[in-house]
């Protein structure tokens, strides 16, 4: 696969320029060799010469394209993530909500929900909440663009370091919220009544997702321009309800990004929609 150095330049802007076009995903020169590397294995694979064979398979197979979003995409998550969003949402949102809005169900989206951890994440301190409020009702809806990290996000099984670690720092949960045998834990009953993942790309607008009181958005925003920043955004805004909360990442902010959010604290936002806008 040695190509030389016009060549390789061509076909690494076509191959950002797919990543673009199918993720929203903004790559630099710097991404060029993680992103070859990812590749090549899957062109071996299909027993092409080069990256410019793969390039005119994806512009003729739409389940090629699949495979080639799974490929590009980063896939990094873990149960309670960033434990002060966590506490936040045990000790602030969820009071705060619940007193608010007594009967009405609760809904969570997990956007670019990955392997699924956050998801159920959000589903245990929901479960936790509801011990002591049993009235809590609630759903939790997980999307990602990538098929195959879906299909792992909905079996819920876990292995590795991800639950070991749950397992020494929640353990009370682990006991009440997995079942596990001989080769893996999953995810009990409990958790699934309430969660459910689909695909859906961030750069669509969300027409059939309903309305949310509450968006995870974690981690996602450092991959996209500003532009794509602000597109992203606009679609997630479309989706909440007026005063629902936005999380975002560690290393995220919106203040480069006026889009309708306040701010609450850091990694924390409000929608300021009012009843009857339409953002635009």
């Amino acid at each position: 696969m040695d190509i030389d150095q016009d060549t390789e330049l061509s076909v690494r802007n076509a191959l950002f320029e797919q990543v673009r076009r199918h993720t929203g995903i903004a790559m630099n020169e710097r991404k060029w060799t993680m992103l070859k590397g990812r590749l090549r294995r899957r062109i071996m694979t299909l027993g092409l010469p080069d990256y410019g064979d793969y390039l005119r398979v994806l512009d003729h197979s739409t389940d090629e394209v699949r495979d080639f979003i799974d490929l590009v995409t980063t896939n990094e998550t873990s149960f309670f993530r960033t434990p002060r969003i966590w506490q936040y949402l045990a000790s602030e949102f969820l009071p705060r909500w619940a007193a608010k809005r007594t009967g009405e169900p609760l809904r969570v989206w997990s956007a670019a929900a990955s392997s699924g951890e956050e998801a159920w994440t959000t589903a245990m301190l929901c479960e936790e909440f509801r011990l002591l409020h049993p009235s809590l009702r609630y759903a939790i809806v997980g999307t990602d663009i990538s098929d195959g990290i879906l299909a792992n996000a909905r079996a819920g099984t876990y292995v590795g370091r991800n639950m070991e670690s749950l397992r020494l720092q929640r353990p009370e949960l682990v006991q009440r919220y997995f079942r596990s045998d001989a080769a893996a834990i999953s995810v009990n009953e409990a958790l699934r009544a309430h969660v459910s993942f689909r695909r859906h790309n961030l750069y669509d607008v969300p027409r059939d997702l309903g309305q949310f009181d509450l968006v995870l958005l974690r981690n996602v925003l450092i991959y996209f321009d500003l532009e794509g920043q602000k597109a992203v955004l606009a679609n997630v805004r479309r989706a909440m309800r007026p005063g629902a909360v936005l999380i975002v990442g560690e290393s995220e902010s919106l203040s480069r990004v006026a889009a309708g959010f306040a701010f609450e604290q850091p990694l924390i936002y409000r929608n300021e929609e009012r009843e009857h806008e339409h953002p635009a």
